[in-house]
Order: C-alpha cells, then structure tokens, then sequence
C-alpha cells in the first residue's frame, strides 16, 4: 500500500481526483490548518470550491464552433455585427410553437418537403427538431402560429375556406392565450411560401399589419411590409445536381432565361431577345419531362448569367441560380430579397429595374471578365445560405431566416 501523502491540500493537478472524495470532510480538513482566517476569506474560499467542484466537466468542454467567415468579408452589410449577433441569436433566442391545431390537417407538420413550395415545410421541421423551439412561453421572444396553407391547398380547399380557417385558428388563439393580446399580435410570426397562402391571411387584420409574415412572395405591391415582414427563400427542394460554381471557363452563354410570360417584363424580355445569338431566351418553360431535370441544368451550369425577371408569383429561380454557379440578374422594382438584411446583393448578383430590359445585353456583355469572376466567386461562397437541411445546419436558410426573426423579435408590449 502506497504511503500516505503528509501534506494535507491535494496538488493543483488533482482537482478531477476531488470529485470521488467528500467535499465537506476535504473542506474541514482544509480549513483545520488555517484557524485565523477571517470569515470573508473562508466564505470566498468555500464558494470557489464549490463552483470548481459543480463546474469541472466544463474545463474540457470542446469550444463552439466558430463561424466560418471573415469578419471583412464583402459579402454582409457588417460582418462583426453579423457574427456577434448571429452567435448570441444561438444561446437565447427561443420560439414558442402553439400546440393547438390537429397535425393530420393543416397543422404543425409539412405538406411535404419537395418541389417549388419545400421552404414552407422545411421551416415547420427545422423549427421542431431546433434548439430555438420551447414549450415554455414564459421564455419565448417570439411565438409561431402553426397554420399551413400550402397543406390546406393540398387538401383542396378554396380560397375562401382557408381564409375562414386562418381566421378561425387566429381567433381562438386569441381568445385561449393572452401573449397576442400583449402586442396585438406583434411579437407573433407565420410562414408560407405560396402565394396564395398571403391572401388567405388578410381575413385578420392585425395579422397582415402586424405580425411578422414570412413569405415567399416578398413583393410590395402584394402588402408586403419590409423590415417587419421577412422574405423566406423560395428554394426548389432536392437539388438534383451539385453545386456550381469557380467554372467560369465553362460558361459559354452570357445569358439564360426560360419560363412563360406572364409579366410585362417577360413580355419586354422575350420581345426583344429570344432570337439573340449571345443570350439563350426561351419564351416557355423548358421540358422537363422531355429533357429531365439535366437538360435544364445544363443550361444554368453554361450560362454567366440567369435571368430573374419579376412574376406574379413567387419563383425558385434565384435560389437555383445561385445553387449552379449562375449570377443571377434580378429584374424588378419592388421586391425584398431574401436576407437582405444581411447580405449585400450587388457582391453577388446584378440588381437592375424593369425598364433595364431594353438595354440588357448591353449591360451584362459590359461587365469585365474580373467582375465577372469576382461575382462567381462570392456566389458560391453564400451558396450555403440558400439550402435546407434536415436536421438543420449552422448559416444554411433556416439559421438565416431565424436571424431575420431575431432582427425583429423587440416589439412593444401595449
């Protein structure tokens, strides 16, 4: 048996050996050999142990992961503040999801997680399997209201029953809690990417003009409010190809656009460009069941430029151009894009009005092969920023839209 050790207090280096011995007996023993300490002295030295003796798996924890950009990156507005927010949005920010509503109908879970309307049901899953979601309200800076139109459309209804449901569903809310009472509403966000989903909301007043609305179709003149309201990134779920990108060689086609016209601006566009040599311009969707999903992108993966002129609707189109390596070039006059809080636009895309259509070529045939490179570059470093992941991952589009939320979570308690 080894001998035992003379002097009483354990080395500094024996501080994991303390958790199997019994704190008060090696305390007393401690304090033994020092009588004449005054009472402060003992109590600071107690409480030192005590957090050392709670607190010591901690010593080895492994540090948080650190985010992966450059604090002068050009790509965000501020990107310390960016960085420094975006962590402190990981540590607090909590979401309570109300409970109410039957998930077997257009409640709490996605209509499904694939093509043009997938962000909707992606944001519905991330939330739930996040560390963001609570079921304690008391904790909540914000609170979801889990009513799905997208389902609802799904399921067959009109537009004036998913108008009566949403309105419904508020109400009871409403009546059952009092959070939306305490801000009308303010502090209260709901999500949907399909258009028709924003009408189906304007049967509750306070719901369009002050709850945050997270919607695809992000464009002002469909009561769209910027900086209250957040523009969700309309993403055609799965990417059936890798992400572009750093192949500018391989780019042969300045331009690239392909869809129907149902705008002015498409109209302008097909008008003026489809028989273009140097830009690919087709007035009608390209066929896809003819050509499958590769003729398509083979068509983003050639081109320097996508085209993304305005719609009446919604559209994937920007998100898949940034998926493919494609700058896009956005062609309209009010429209929120999505992060654009956070990001600054112009190092990665071009940003021209309608009326540009007429000079288009012109424009982009007169950015230099630098530019051009400098675009591609930045556009497959905030690729990530623009795809969904199940579970969610760390400044993929769900992380980015909740830091949109956290932007917005101060409301005014009335």
């Amino acid at each position: 048996m080894a001998p035992r050790r003379s002097h009483p207090l354990p080395r500094e280096n024996s501080l994991s050996q303390e958790n199997s011995l019994c704190l008060p007996n090696f305390v007393a023993k401690s304090l033994s050999f020092y009588p004449k300490l005054s009472i402060v002295a003992i109590a600071i030295f107690l409480f030192t142990l005590f957090l050392l003796a709670h607190n010591v798996h901690h010593l080895h924890a492994p540090p948080q992961e650190q985010l992966t950009f450059s604090p002068t990156s050009v790509l965000y507005h501020s990107p310390e503040t960016f960085r420094s927010e975006y962590e402190r949005m990981e540590k607090e920010l909590k979401v309570f999801v109300y409970p109410d509503g039957d998930p077997d109908t257009y409640f709490h879970t996605p209509r499904k997680l694939i093509g043009r309307y997938a962000s909707e049901g992606y944001f519905f899953k991330n939330l739930a399997e996040s560390r963001f979601f609570t079921r304690d309200p008391h904790r909540a800076h914000l609170f979801f209201i889990p009513i799905s139109c997208h389902k609802m459309r799904g399921k067959g209804l009109t537009y004036e029953q998913m108008a009566n449901k949403v309105q419904e569903y508020v109400e009871s809310l409403m009546f059952k809690y009092p959070y939306w009472n305490r801000t009308l509403g303010a502090d209260h966000f709901f999500v949907t990417c399909h258009d028709i989903g924003v009408n189906a909301t304007k049967g509750v007043p306070y719901l369009v003009k002050n709850s945050i609305r997270v919607v695809c179709s992000s464009y002002y003149d469909n009561e769209y409010i910027p900086h209250k309201d957040v523009a969700l990134p309309q993403v055609q779920m799965p990417f059936f190809h890798p992400a572009g990108g750093n192949d500018v060689k391989n780019r042969t086609t300045l331009a690239f656009w392909a869809g129907l016209s149902d705008s002015i601006v498409k109209d302008e566009l097909a008008a003026l460009w489809e028989n273009d040599a140097q830009l690919d311009i087709q007035n009608n969707r390209v066929d896809r069941r003819a050509t499958g999903h590769v003729g398509y992108m083979k068509k983003l993966y050639k081109s320097k430029f996508c085209l993304c002129p305005h719609g009446p609707v919604g559209s994937s189109r920007i998100a898949s151009s940034i998926h493919y390596g494609c700058v896009p070039v956005i062609m309209s006059n009010y429209y929120d894009l999505p992060f654009n809080d956070i990001l600054d636009w112009r190092t990665f895309s071009v940003i021209l009005k309608e009326t540009d259509v007429y000079q288009l070529k012109g424009i982009v045939g007169a950015i230099s092969e630098k530019h051009f490179m400098m675009l591609n570059q930045n556009l497959v470093k905030v690729q990530r920023h623009f795809v969904w992941n199940t579970p969610p991952v760390r400044l993929d589009a769900f992380h980015m839209v909740m830091y949109e939320l956290w932007l917005r979570r101060h409301a005014i308690r009335y």
